[in-house]
């Protein structure tokens, strides 16, 4: 399936092919990313970050190869690099013929006079291990290949100044083994057919041309650790292999086999579990592919089969938070239940004083628990994975688990999170923190505290407890406790409602009282599958977010006519933090739009046209997936990770939920 094809119309102009990003992934956390003219342009771009700690200790070992063809008596440098003074050389993206997805696996086409070759790059899934595969498809005579491999061995967050640094490379059959320092993990490349030459050559000053933009270091050094020579003929092959296993297979073809047949098998499982699969178009199809690059192993030492969701690509994480709204639509929505099965699983062992993990920190401390709403939205997985499956065993299991949590939410746990005995509503919320996902800090300064009552967490609350009422008949239990704190809930919810504006305040009993900025998060007090509002204030507030918030790509954190409106999210990073929430373009809210429009209006082919955009963006910026924010100005310029977690998920759920016409399906169906 090639969602994705150009030719030289959009590899030609360097801008045009440096500003699309491609992204290959290995479920352990590890991936390979770089542009479609070869270029690198970001401190992450790179043919191995490996994943050395599953699903963090993310670390770069092979940032680029250098390739060449000799054809005809003449040499072609196939690769591109721009420097610290700014010049690019050389300029091998002219010699691209067409680039395009297999799948989610890149492959370029260059032409080199009469000669064609084709080159591919994909990771073996379940290790650090990344092959590029070159295939000479038509040739006059024979073509020699040169790779040049450029190491590293640096934390992917950081860039590398090599002057005096040695690694130690080794030569081995077939190829080379480099260590970068006594204890450092081996990582090896391989070449069968290959002659190979050792070098130890820094090259210095790659120019990163978006680390730039953003503000940060934007220079970095690279080890020239050895060339690999190899003549081919038409219709024979080489494959280069990179890995920091230690016992990886070289067979580049069988090895391509093993990711057709990975892929093929993500796409029956949905065709299985989706009556709407048959007549979804190729865009829905090929986001069933990219939601499975965000879907890692989080092995833990009791249970070694745990999993999670990296919640963007590339500097995130795992999330608790992005792993549970995306949850049901990166493994329920693409038929893979038991995956859901075990992120819940996982996320049940980190829960404390009734809290899910807001992140976990890469460099292996404990986890942090300053969120609000992960835990909600925890219950609110497992009450979408119960709906597709029945599986009562799990329900079961964590039952005792979702009562310990609603008690500490009930009674009271960290940052003043607590039902308020009032209105039964949620207040949290402490001096200088900021719990919801609008989290972004400048300094020491929370830019959204939002202190108080949100309104999508007290949706979430009310989602929750109605939940807990179904659960609770479902194994037979009385369910009038929960019941009576729904309904409580349901009508305090009623303080939310702002007469004059239309639609509902932010926040409620806020430190400066209620908060009338007109911001997207009441969009699940209408998309969550239980709303506290009547059907006429719902249609208000879908239409308020459609006049003022909505674009092509999702919601506006904050209408553009509110003096803290900003609306390009650019400069260094305090600059971007502060616009982060105050006016960046969302993609992630395009979906539960979508959903709550359908609610309220029960025309699934208008609900489904305002996801259509997003179909044309899978071709622009992180190809093939969907990138985590926009500006809020036109023409909505694509920002922040190329690919996000939860920006795939939703999206990809609204449409088949719509499709199906299940997009309003209460609880109550249990």
């Amino acid at each position: 399936m090639s969602l994705i094809d150009w030719g030289r119309e959009t590899c030609g102009p360097l801008g045009t092919a440096e500003s699309r990003e491609w992204l290959c992934t290995n479920g352990l956390g590890g991936f390979a990313s770089g542009t479609a003219a070869g270029l690198l342009t970001r401190r992450y771009h790179g043919l191995l970050i490996a994943a050395l700690k599953p699903p963090v200790g993310r670390t770069l070992l092979v940032a680029k190869v250098d390739d060449s063809a000799e054809y005809a008596g003449v040499t072609r440098p196939l690769f591109v690099n721009r420097w610290s003074d700014g010049t690019v050389e050389p300029h091998g993206y002219q010699a691209m013929e067409r680039f395009r997805l297999e799948g989610t696996t890149p492959v370029w086409t260059y032409a080199c006079a009469d000669a064609l070759l084709e080159k591919r790059v994909w990771m073996e899934h379940g290790q650090n291990t990344t092959y590029l595969h070159y295939r000479l498809i038509r040739s006059g005579g024979p073509l020699t290949l040169e790779l040049k491999t450029l190491a590293n061995y640096r934390d992917y967050h950081s860039t590398t100044r090599g002057e005096g640094r040695r690694m130690n490379v080794e030569p081995i059959p077939d190829g080379l083994r480099v260590t970068a320092f006594r204890g450092a993990i081996p990582f090896v490349l391989l070449a069968e057919g290959a002659k190979v030459r050792p070098a130890h050559d820094w090259y210095r000053g790659f120019h990163l041309a978006l680390e730039q933009e953003r503000g940060l270091d934007c220079q970095d050094d690279h080890l020239h650790v050895g060339t690999f020579r190899a003549t081919l003929r038409p219709g024979e092959t080489l494959t280069l292999m990179l890995s920091a296993e230690a016992t990886p297979s070289p067979d580049g073809e069988a090895a391509w086999q093993r990711c057709l047949r990975h892929e093929d098998g993500l796409l029956s499982a949905w065709r299985r579990a989706q009556p709407a699969a048959a007549s979804a178009p190729d865009w829905i199809r090929h986001l069933v592919l990219a939601a499975d690059q965000f879907v890692v192993r989080r092995p833990l030492p009791d249970e070694p089969d745990g999993m999670s969701v990296v919640a963007g690509y590339h500097w995130f994480g795992d999330w608790g938070r992005d792993t549970m709204v995306s949850l049901p639509g990166l493994a329920i929505s693409t038929g893979r239940p038991e995956v859901a099965a075990r992120i819940l699983a996982t996320y049940a062992r980190f829960v404390d004083r009734g809290m899910l993990p807001n992140r976990f920190p890469e460099s292996g401390e404990a986890p942090e628990y300053n969120t609000v709403d992960a835990t909600l939205w925890y219950v609110e997985a497992i009450r979408a994975y119960y709906r597709a499956t029945g599986d009562d065993g799990l329900l079961e299991r964590l039952f005792p688990l979702l009562e310990e949590i609603v008690r500490w939410h009930v009674d009271g746990t960290r940052y003043g999170i607590r039902q308020d005995a009032a209105d039964g509503l949620l207040r949290s919320g402490e001096p200088g923190i900021q719990l919801t996902w609008m989290d972004a800090r400048v300094g020491d300064r929370a830019v959204t505290p939002r202190t108080g009552k949100p309104v999508e967490v007290n949706a979430l609350w009310y989602n929750a407890l109605r939940s807990m009422a179904a659960f609770t008949r479902r194994l037979g239990k009385p369910a009038d406790r929960w019941e009576g704190l729904a309904e409580r809930a349901r009508a305090g919810f009623d303080r939310f409602w702002n007469e004059a504006a239309g639609y509902c305040y932010d926040v409620v009993d806020g430190p400066e009282g209620n908060d009338d900025a007109l911001r997207p998060n009441q969009i699940f007090a209408v998309s969550l599958p239980e709303s506290p509002l009547s059907p006429e204030r719902q249609r208000m507030v879908v239409e308020a977010c459609a006049r003022h918030l909505l674009t092509p790509f999702g919601l506006r954190s904050l209408a553009p006519g509110h003096p803290q409106y900003k609306g390009r999210y650019a400069g260094g990073p305090a600059e971007r933090d502060g616009a982060y929430h105050q006016g960046t373009v969302w993609g992630w809210l395009l979906g539960p739009f979508a959903l709550a429009h359908f609610r309220v209006y029960r025309d699934p082919a208008t609900a489904q046209a305002f996801l259509l955009p997003m179909a044309h963006h899978l071709g622009d910026y992180g190809v093939g997936s969907s990138a985590e924010i926009f500006d809020g100005d036109p023409p909505f310029a694509p920002r922040g990770c190329i690919a996000q977690a939860w920006s795939a998920a939703e999206t990809l759920r609204a449409w088949l939920e719509i499709g199906g016409g299940r997009a309003a399906s209460r609880v109550s169906v249990y």
